[in-house]
C-alpha cells in the first residue's frame, strides 16, 4: 500500500466539502491536502476542536471543566504529529484542544477553515454533484449562499445530539432534569452543592459526573440509577497504562475478550463486590466504561447504586426495586442520536443510530459521501478519521477503486456480524469497531483497490466538475 502518494499529478482532481472542523474534520483534510485534493471547511463556530472546545459557542460540546480524556495520549495522537512528551497520560480537554490547534497550524490548515459558517443543506443534484448551502451570518456574510463540490465530507460529529430515556418516566418531577451534555461544573448551569442527586447511566460521562459530584462538600446524596451492570475499566493496571499495550490484530476477538476479563479480575475484582449489580454480559460484550475513581467513590459510601427510576412522585424519585428518594437533581447521561440535519433522508436515513455503511464510511451506491469517524472504536475515536482520510484520499486521486456494489454490501454484513455481533442490543453499540483490526483490514482492503485501480487504469471515481458547474450557473 502505498499511503500517500505525490500530489504532482497533472490532472485536476475533484472539489470537496468537509463539514466540521473537529479532530475528524481537520485530519480529513490533512489527508487530502497530501494528495493535492482542493477542499473547503465550513465550521459553524469560531474555534476548531468540535466536542473539545469547552463552552463552544456552537453549543454542540459535551466539555465540562474537569474533563480529561479517557483514551491515553500514546493511543490518541495522531501518526505524522507526535503529542507532546511533557504531556500526562490522560490530557486534560484544554491541552487535547491546545494539542488540536498546534496541528492545524503545523499543517497551514487554518486558513482552509471558513469559521462561523454555518452549513444548512446538502444536496444530492441529478447529475451526482453536491449543491451546498451554508449560512455565513455569523462571518459577517450573506445568510444564504449556494457552492457546488465533487465530493461531501460529513464531518459533524456523534456526540452532540442528547439521547433522553424513551419513553420518558411517567409521573412530574418538581426537581431540575438535565442531560450530561448540558453539565459544565458543580455550580453550572446548576448549583449542585447540598442536593440530592440521581444520575443515570453508566457509561463515561456517568462515571466522571459522579464521581465529581460525589465529593463530600458538593452533593448531599448521590445515587447512581442503571438498568443493567457494567464493567469498570481502570486507567493503569499493574502501575502502567492499560491502552497503551494492545492486542494484535490477528488475535481474535473471543480470545481477546477472555484475556480482558482476565485481566479486570486481577485489577478490580468483581462489580458485585463494590456493591454495584452484577453485569448479564461478559467484559468487552458492551462498550467498556473507564474510570479511576468511581469504584473508590462507591467504596467510600460517596455513590449509591439504585436500580432503573421506575417514576416520578413530584419531589421523590421511585426506583423498581421499591425505594424511594428525596431529590433535587435528575442528570441523564444516557448517550447521542446520530443526527445529520443538512441531509435529506432519501440520502441517509439513521434508525436507532444505525446506518450500514461500507468500512463505516460510504453508502453503496454513492460513491462521492463520506461519513467520517462515525463509529465508537476502542480504544479511540480522535485520530479514527485520520486512517479512513488517507484511504478516500486515494480513492479521489484514482489510486484506489471501490469493489462492485453487491461486494461492498456483503462485506457490510461480514463486518457488523464481526464488530457487533457479540454486544447486547443497544444504540451505543450500533456503531462498534475494534480500531487495530479495523484499520488492518482497511490496508487490506486498500491494496485490493489498488490493484482494481491499476487494472482499470487508474480513473478518477469522481470526476472534477464542480468549478464547471458553478461556472454555467454563474453565467
Amino acid at each position: 500500500m502505498s499511503g500517500q502518494s505525490s500530489p504532482g499529478t497533472a490532472r485536476a482532481l475533484p472539489k470537496a466539502c468537509i463539514i466540521g472542523a473537529g479532530c475528524s474534520g481537520f485530519s480529513t483534510g490533512k489527508a487530502l491536502q497530501d494528495r493535492g485534493i482542493p477542499f473547503d471547511i465550513f465550521e459553524m463556530s469560531d474555534t476548531i476542536g468540535g466536542n473539545w472546545a469547552y463552552k463552544n459557542k456552537n453549543g454542540m460540546s459535551a466539555c465540562y471543566e474537569s474533563l480529561h480524556i479517557d483514551t491515553s495520549k500514546y493511543r490518541m495522537q495522531f501518526e505524522d504529529f507526535p503529542i507532546p512528551d511533557d504531556f500526562p497520560d490522560f490530557p486534560h480537554h484544554s491541552q487535547v484542544l491546545q494539542y488540536f490547534n498546534d496541528y492545524v497550524d503545523h499543517f497551514g490548515l487554518r486558513e482552509k477553515i471558513e469559521f462561523n459558517t454555518a452549513v444548512t443543506h446538502c444536496e444530492l443534484m441529478p447529475d451526482g454533484l453536491w449543491r451546498v448551502t451554508i449560512d455565513r451570518s455569523g462571518a459577517g456574510g450573506p445568510s444564504s449562499e449556494t457552492r457546488i463540490y465533487d465530493a461531501l465530507f460529513v464531518c459533524n460529529g456523534h456526540h452532540w445530539s442528547p439521547r433522553w430515556p424513551t419513553p420518558a418516566f411517567p409521573g412530574e418531577f418538581d426537581g431540575v432534569q438535565m442531560h450530561a451534555h448540558s453539565y459544565l461544573t458543580p455550580f453550572e448551569p446548576v448549583e449542585m452543592r447540598g442536593k440530592n442527586i440521581v444520575v443515570v447511566g453508566m457509561g463515561n460521562s456517568a462515571m466522571d459526573i459522579a464521581s465529581e459530584l460525589s465529593q463530600r462538600p458538593i452533593a448531599k446524596n448521590l445515587w447512581v440509577s442503571a438498568r443493567r451492570g457494567v464493567y469498570i475499566f481502570p486507567k493503569y493496571i499493574g502501575g502502567k497504562v492499560a491502552d497503551k499495550a494492545s492486542a494484535p490484530h490477528w488475535m481474535p476477538l473471543r480470545l481477546q475478550r477472555w484475556l480482558a476479563a482476565k485481566a479486570l479480575k486481577r485489577a478490580v475484582g468483581n462489580m458485585e463486590d463494590y456493591g454495584l449489580p452484577k453485569p448479564d454480559h461478559k467484559p468487552l460484550e458492551a462498550h467498556p466504561s473507564v474510570s479511576g475513581e468511581f469504584l473508590t467513590r462507591v467504596g467510600c459510601g460517596d455513590i449509591k447504586m439504585k436500580p432503573n427510576i421506575e417514576r416520578f412522585e413530584g419531589g421523590k424519585v421511585r426506583f423498581t426495586d421499591g425505594s424511594v428518594e428525596d431529590v433535587d437533581v435528575v442528570i441523564y447521561a444516557t448517550g447521542y442520536n446520530v443526527e445529520f440535519p443538512f441531509l435529506d433522508k432519501s440520502v441517509v436515513e439513521v434508525k436507532d443510530n444505525h446506518i450500514p455503511l461500507f468500512k463505516r464510511v460510504m453508502r453503496p451506491g454513492i460513491p462521492n459521501l463520506f461519513f467520517m469517524a462515525l463509529a465508537q472504536p476502542l480504544p479511540t475515536l480522535t485520530n479514527f478519521a485520520e486512517q479512513q482520510a488517507r484511504w478516500l484520499a486515494a480513492y479521489l486521486a484514482g489510486d484506489y477503486a471501490l469493489p462492485s456494489k453487491e461486494e461492498m454490501e456483503r462485506i457490510i454484513v461480514e463486518d457488523e456480524k464481526r464488530f457487533i455481533g457479540h454486544f447486547y442490543d443497544s444504540p451505543r453499540h450500533k456503531m462498534q469497531v475494534d480500531f487495530n483490526i479495523y484499520c488492518h483490514d482497511l490496508k487490506k482492503e486498500w491494496r485490493k483497490g489498488e490493484k482494481r485501480a491499476r487494472a482499470s487504469g487508474n480513473p478518477l471515481p469522481v470526476p472534477p466538475r464542480a468549478a464547471s458547474a458553478l461556472g454555467r450557473a454563474a453565467e
